[in-house]
């Protein structure tokens, strides 16, 4: 049976993801400066006040925002690799999974994440926050690929090409930032997951 209180919770958070969407999206088009608790409010059509009792200090709103994007990037992450796992196999499952790891860093999530990693850079208050975030993050990313790749992370080889996969996958991501890179990353993609699929099923 409902109670009186739960018209309001769901309010309260449908308000709480409206905004931390809008902080997403503000980071990712108009960058860190323009992300304001005034202007990230505005766009999720609350009031000020109402942004600030739910995130009273900009770095809480930001923080809030990161842990917003990480489970959202884990949620389509394990969607993704399951789908592949239900789809692929052999080489074709290697490159399926090349290509959702390498497009993860060319979605809204990664560029609003790249503007809060360089102001971190300069901010040591906010780095404190962001980096166990990031390594949380990198950790529960790596445990994916592999998984999704169907490897014995405890293989030395195995462990470092997914890192670099992973590392790779960010590097293109950046490539795509300023400019539209699609049909030189694709070619790399493939030719990366054909390169990969071999090292890692290679005799031991």
């Amino acid at each position: 049976m409902a109670t009186p209180h739960e018209p309001k919770q769901d309010r309260s958070r449908a308000t709480r993801q409206r905004l931390l969407e809008a902080t997403i999206d503000c980071l990712a088009e108009t960058g860190w400066a323009a992300a304001t608790v005034a202007v990230v409010a505005e766009r999720a059509g609350v009031s000020r006040g109402a942004a600030q009792h739910h995130f009273p200090t900009r770095e809480e709103l930001i923080t809030a925002a990161l842990d917003y994007m990480f489970d959202t990037r884990m949620a389509q992450s394990l969607a993704d690799a399951q789908a592949i796992g239900e789809v692929a196999e052999g080489q074709g499952r290697t490159e399926a999974v090349v290509t959702a790891l390498v497009e993860g860093y060319t979605t809204t999530f990664f560029k609003a994440a790249l503007q809060v990693w360089t102001h971190a850079a300069a901010d040591p208050a906010l780095r404190e926050r962001i980096v166990p975030m990031e390594a949380r993050f990198g950790r529960v990313s790596h445990r994916m690929a592999v998984e999704a790749l169907g490897v014995d992370d405890s293989d030395p080889v195995a462990h470092h090409l997914v890192q670099a996969t992973l590392d790779l996958a960010r590097g293109l991501g950046l490539a795509d930032i300023l400019t539209d890179d699609s049909l030189r990353r694709k070619e790399i993609v493939q030719q990366w997951a054909a390169t990969l699929h071999m090292a890692l099923h290679a005799p031991r």
